[in-house]
């Protein structure tokens, strides 16, 4: 894991090339804490912040070929460089070192563009070839390791976050209206674009190439899922074969992400995912595996109980952290500066402090159990929109809605609505069954709400756009074609999980304190073996993810094998609001720093404020608004207003 930067062109900045590449790189040095390098020719600069996991005595980058025609700056890990490397062997290559990275550089000579075909990884990399004068980005299939760009002064600059852009004199940090409507509709903006204007992100699964003449981006891989009638190789197949083959790729899979010079731990949240990747890596490497975990005050949140019991059942050493609320809005301004874009929960904090532990604990790699829900159907909105679907063919039923209540046990409040209300909420949404977005209106509508504090000149902007509207015209045409299980597992997996689950979650806070994450799930095979296994084998009946739990019931404890789907989730408003909470609440949120910014009504937050402090009845709305609100603030504070500017003096240090 690494951090990466440079440009394309002719920077036309009054600071020297390698100082600004020095700048760039130095904004996101916690990415690669443990050496740097850069390289400079022409119009090409490349830089790079190393976090060594693969040979650490050697594979420093840039890395160039034999006559120094193609350099390559390189973020992530290609899991099947052993396999790639022998091949590259026999057909000539000769090997100066023992990393990932040169195998990447000479399958790049070897294939050119197309190498990405071969790697299974997560990465972000930047190839520069010489003898074509071209540049070359690229990023993984699912969105692990992120990759951003934007055009300055006919210059093309890239940097794994957009921290390293802002460096750039006259690159500015202007939020991007599109992107807050967006994300207080989905939870985030969509690729490519990010919470900054005219900055935008590499998509999963596509690669940018860019010359003199001409800039492209393409896709070279994306997510598909058979027709709704077509069952091909899979009919007849029994569910044993499958849940066979599919224990295999698993295995397989977490074997490969083992592969390390320096220690691999794990995180164990308590719940059916992160204990499967904990038994299937302690069933591979006997020896003593060291987990890690999160925990809470509050009971709603806390998991700890469960996680202590495959602690025990796995013999593993354990570490934990205790996440207290007030421990939330401490952190909380780290955190978006770390994500980079507003967002909606709290979440991301409490990982933010865990890989703090274990980066105190001396540990570089956790394998995570993230993706399981999106590709074997593990969400509560999978078995909503099932139920939304079987109550809509029965409208006058009185019981059908009742079965509303049998989803999300872990939010008591809402399992004590009324009927009608539940049926409301469910199944009275108005939502046409063929509406490509159907399985997820409800939450979309929800989130939707509060966009009632945005200000008036922010929403007379946006008047005319419609943020469900882009999110459908950007679906794939046999979108229509497929179960309608797979369209929502798809809208998850292609939009949440690399926008939010992996970025503001995954690779941004844990990448803050230099830890690398590994998803054994998200292993493209396994995600489009996955993508092809029958509806009816991923939820029976309301049970979800059964056909992973079938692969592999003989490892787990039968109550942790057995437990139902509960999300990871954290104390939200009442972070900001209890007993303890940090001045910058109360300055961030103040009339003068509302008005100021524009994006929201001063009145309305002020209301939405006393409102959260009083604890009357907060519910899902306010809490996200209310979060919502408080990191756009600081979003603006920490890069509009004033932190971010660029000063093009040069320091005597950087002069030298």
């Amino acid at each position: 894991m690494c951090g990466i930067a440079g440009y394309f062109g002719m920077p036309k900045t009054s600071l020297p090339d390698r100082v600004l590449l020095q700048r760039m790189i130095g904004a996101i040095s916690h990415r690669g804490p443990d050496e740097q390098g850069l390289h400079v020719d022409g119009n090409i600069g490349l830089v790079h912040a190393r976090l060594s996991i693969i040979d650490p005595a050697a594979g420093k980058q840039p890395m160039c070929n034999i006559d120094q025609t193609v350099w390559l700056i390189f973020n992530g890990e290609i899991f099947n460089y052993i396999e790639l490397r022998r091949d590259l062997i026999a057909r000539g290559y000769v090997f100066r070192t023992n990393s990932d990275t040169e195998v990447l550089l000479h399958l790049y000579e070897e294939k050119g563009l197309d190498c990405v075909e071969d790697l299974n990884g997560d990465f972000a990399f930047v190839v520069w070839d010489s003898r074509r004068n071209r540049l070359m980005l690229a990023r993984d299939r699912m969105g692990v390791r992120p990759l951003h760009y934007t055009y300055h002064g006919g210059c093309l600059y890239f940097a794994s976050e957009v921290k390293a852009l802002l460096q750039v004199p006259g690159v500015k940090a202007e939020l991007d209206p599109i992107a807050l409507d967006q994300t207080f509709t989905f939870w985030f903006p969509l690729a490519p674009r990010t919470a900054f204007k005219d900055i935008f992100e590499l998509r999963p699964g596509h690669i940018l190439t860019a010359t003199p003449e001409r800039t492209s981006v393409r896709a070279y891989w994306r997510l598909a899922y058979p027709d709704a009638n077509d069952q091909g190789a899979w009919a007849g197949r029994s569910e044993a074969s499958i849940a066979g083959e599919l224990r295999e790729l698993l295995f397989d899979a977490t074997h490969i992400r083992l592969r390390s010079d320096v220690p691999v731990g794990a995180y164990l949240s308590g719940g059916l995912d992160s204990s499967i990747i904990s038994a299937v890596t302690k069933h591979i490497k006997p020896d003593r595996l060291r987990t890690f975990s999160v925990t809470f005050e509050s009971d709603e949140f806390d998991e700890s109980s469960y996680q202590q019991e495959m602690v025990q059942a796995l013999g593993t050493r354990h570490d934990q952290i205790q996440c207290r609320t007030a421990d939330i809005a401490r952190f909380f301004p780290d955190v978006i500066r770390h994500t980079e874009r507003p967002i909606l929960r709290t979440a991301p904090a409490p990982l933010f402090a865990l890989s703090d532990l274990v980066h105190r604990k001396g540990f570089k790699v956790v394998l995570t159990g993230e993706g399981a829900d999106e590709v074997f159907a593990g969400y509560d909105i999978f078995k909503e929109a099932k139920l939304r679907r079987f109550c809509a063919s029965q409208p006058d039923s009185r019981r059908r809605p009742l079965l509303f209540r049998r989803l999300y046990p872990y939010l008591p409040q809402l399992k004590n609505q009324s009927h009608s209300y539940l049926a409301a909420f469910f199944g009275g949404d108005g939502a046409a069954l063929d509406d490509p977005l159907y399985s997820h209106l409800p939450r979309m509508r929800t989130t939707a709400g509060t966009k009632v504090f945005l200000s008036a000149d922010l929403r007379h902007e946006l008047a005319d756009y419609d943020a469900l509207a882009d999110m459908r015209d950007g679906l794939p045409d046999d979108f229509t074609r497929w179960h309608p299980l797979c369209q929502a597992q798809y809208l998850e997996t292609t939009h949440l999980l690399p926008a939010y689950i992996l970025s503001s979650q995954g690779d941004r806070v844990s990448m803050a304190h230099s830890v690398e994450g590994r998803y054994p799930f998200l292993d493209h095979r396994l995600v489009e073996f996955a993508a092809r296994i029958p509806p009816k084998m991923k939820i029976r009946a309301l049970r979800e993810k059964h056909i992973l739990r079938e692969s592999i019931k003989d490892l787990l404890p039968k109550d942790i094998g057995n437990r139902t789907k509960q999300p990871y989730r954290a104390p939200d408003s009442q972070c900001f609001t209890g007993p303890g909470a940090p001045d910058y609440v109360d300055n961030t949120l103040s009339r003068y720093e509302i008005e100021d910014a524009g994006y929201f009504e001063a009145d309305a937050v002020q209301k939405l404020k006393n409102k959260c402090r009083r604890s009357q009845a907060v519910g899902t709305r306010d809490n996200m608004a209310f979060v919502g609100i408080v990191s756009t603030q600081l979003w603006h504070r920490i890069f509009a207003d004033r932190a971010y500017r660029i000063e093009t003096d040069i320091s005597p240090g950087e002069a030298a």
